[in-house]
């Protein structure tokens, strides 16, 4: 059995980052042909999702769901928000590549909007054979 480890960093300015690619790249690099990737947010104001592979589509409608069920007024409410967008995703691999959905991508989610100086970390944790 293989294992891969590596952590992709996000700049805080942006909310929404699609990290499709860069996880396809952390899987071509373990060299896993079937087996799992976890992708797991590594800072507590931020999620890992998988939704539909248009941004402007996951920006607009998922965002403003979001709003509604826990305003983003304080650290609180970025606490809630992760609640329900969870904090990583499991994926299979299969044939060497991510064995995702018509239109599904992995995205990055920045909860937090007051200001930081840390980045976004994304913990990609890949095992199989």
């Amino acid at each position: 059995m293989k294992s891969y480890r590596k952590e992709l960093q996000f700049p805080l300015s942006a909310a929404l980052v699609n990290i499709t690619r860069r996880v396809e790249e952390c899987v071509r690099e373990s060299g896993v042909q079937e087996g799992l990737v976890l992708a797991h947010a590594n800072y507590v104001w931020a999620s890992v999702i998988i939704h539909d592979g248009r941004l402007e589509y996951v920006e607009g409608y998922f965002t403003r769901w979001l709003e509604q069920l826990a305003p983003n007024d304080g650290d609180e409410s970025c606490l809630k928000q992760r609640q329900i967008m969870g904090r990583e995703v499991v994926v299979a691999i299969t044939n060497r590549k991510l064995d995702l959905g018509t239109l599904e991508n992995i995205y990055y989610g920045q909860l937090y909007k007051g200001s930081t100086t840390r980045d976004g970390r994304v913990l990609v944790k890949i095992i199989g054979e």
